[in-house]
């Protein structure tokens, strides 16, 4: 069975990730795709994986709504998401839509896209809100200890620059995060919200940005209500991501740079003292935290099984 998408915001970071993914795909074929700029130009032209044939398109939601395609990817900032979903939503049978940005995570209309904690909701769901980089890492890396918690957790997060996005700003400025590295957004950051609001559990949350391109390093500190010793933690982990094909659970602290160009989650470190225990969580911000959960998402949602188009990462090294 073959299906066909469309993708909306097509010449960011995220909309080359996803053309890569799907040049690979065996069932779903990128068919149209639209951006705010180099409207007629080939999409090759700007994203190498591209098929030839696709020119782009306006952004308009009426063009989008037009699209003769079994699933729309949405790939634009925060708050842009409304207008096509409504445009979509009024055809006679709706395509299957995954919006990347926030706008419909804290919906209760919308399934929420963490495959490794909602999977049975997104099978043959219609509308997907596909999670934030940070927010993925952060649950994944809390969810198990989740009924054993004496307080929120505490997050130490930090992303490379493409997390910035590609409109200029000093979050994605090399020279301005050459030897350095920026904090932001030092209280209530939407990440932090939506891991709370999703781990049913407050969670505490600083994100940096540094200077490499990809990847996400999370540090999270864990109150525990009880002793817990560093075999149990480990074991707690290990038993709660058994099978999952996107998370891997270590003994040795994962390092950020390993996560660059890979499919899947590491979660490792596990030091406890007494009540206080310390996990650290890393992954690509581009590719689980944003493209390969996207298709992951749309397998999902139109049947295909879970891992087409998703490449089996090497063997991780030792960190």
């Amino acid at each position: 069975m073959s299906f066909t998408l469309g993708l909306v915001g097509a010449r960011g970071h995220v909309g080359g990730e996803l053309a890569r993914l799907l040049a690979g795909h065996p069932g779903l074929r990128l068919a149209r795709a639209a951006s705010r700029q180099g409207v007629g130009e080939p999409l090759r032209a700007h994203l190498a994986h591209a098929p030839e044939d696709i020119v782009l398109e306006d952004m308009s939601p009426g063009t989008i709504a037009a699209w003769p395609v079994d699933a729309v990817v949405l790939a634009l900032p925060n708050g842009l998401a409304a207008g096509y979903a409504d445009a979509l939503a009024a055809r006679p049978r709706a395509p299957v839509l995954v919006d990347l940005s926030a706008d419909f995570r804290f919906d209760p209309t919308w399934v929420y896209g963490l495959p490794e904690r909602h999977r049975e909701q997104i099978r043959g769901a219609r509308r997907i809100a596909n999670p934030g980089c940070y927010a993925t890492g952060i649950q994944l890396g809390v969810a198990p200890l989740l009924g054993l918690l004496a307080g929120p957790p505490q997050a130490f997060g930090v992303s490379g620059y493409s997390g910035a996005g590609t409109t200029p700003s000093p979050r994605n400025d090399p020279e301005r995060l050459r030897d350095n590295l920026m904090p932001y957004a030092l209280t209530g950051h939407l990440h932090e919200r939506e891991a709370s609001h999703h781990l049913g559990h407050p969670v505490r949350f600083v994100p940096h940005v540094a200077p490499f391109f990809r990847g996400i390093t999370l540090t999270i500190t864990l109150p525990l209500a009880q002793p817990l010793d560093r075999a149990a933690l480990f074991a707690r982990y290990r038993d709660a991501y058994a099978g999952e094909p996107l998370v891997r659970v270590v003994a040795d602290v994962p390092e950020v740079r390993a996560a660059a160009d890979r499919h899947d989650v590491t979660i490792g470190g596990f030091q406890v003292d007494d009540r206080h225990a310390v996990v650290v969580v890393t992954l690509d911000n581009l590719l689980k935290g944003a493209a390969s959960q996207a298709v992951q998402n749309l397998n999902l949602a139109l049947g295909l099984p879970e891992r087409h188009g998703v490449p089996h990462d090497p063997p991780l090294a030792a960190a």
